[in-house]
Parts: structure tokens; sequence; C-alpha cells
């Protein structure tokens, strides 16, 4: 992915995401490869790619698989950024789409 970083991302922009009560906003534009149907994966069969998304939320739960990672927004990240930023990502798309 594209990194979209400077100082300001790396530490103001990171502290008020990762660790201020706010509920993140809709409408954040996301890395332009990532956009659904342009760079991103196309969408599939709603049970399978449901399926494939708590697989994927169980790995990174468990696993250690993002360490020396760099966010292209945040840069690098410890392990409690991460499961920070993994919560609170799914959480806002859960709020876009209801669940």
């Amino acid at each position: 992915m594209s990194p979209a970083t400077g100082f300001l991302e790396r530490t103001f922009i990171k502290f008020v995401a990762l660790y201020l009560p706010l509920v993140w906003p809709k409408g954040v534009p996301t890395r332009p490869e990532l956009k659904q149907g342009s760079g991103g994966t196309p969408p599939a069969a709603f049970e399978s790619d449901r399926e494939i998304l708590a697989s994927v939320i169980r790995e990174f739960g468990t696993s250690r698989r993002f360490r020396g990672h760099v966010h292209p927004i945040f840069g690098a990240m410890s392990d409690t950024d991460w499961y920070r930023w993994g919560y609170l990502h799914c959480d806002h798309h859960f709020r876009q789409f209801g669940a």
C-alpha cells in the first residue's frame, strides 16, 4: 500500500485516532489502491466473504504477523497500537453497515 504519512500523521493524528474516545467519522477516504472496484478486493458471495473476514479477524487477534510492518499512515506501531487499530477499524466498518 502506498504510504501517506508525515510527522503529523505519525504522531498527533495517530494518537487522536487510536487513543481519544472518539468514533471514527464516516467518509474518511481510503488509500486509492484499496478502494473496492478500483484496486481492492472485488466482492464475491456475501457468506463466503463474511467467513473469510471472521477468519482474518481471529488470526489477527491471535498472531503477531503484523510485527515489523509499518502502517501506511501511522508509521511504526507497537503491538498495543496494532490491536487498538484492529478493533477500531472493525468497529468503524461494522457501524457503517449497521452491524
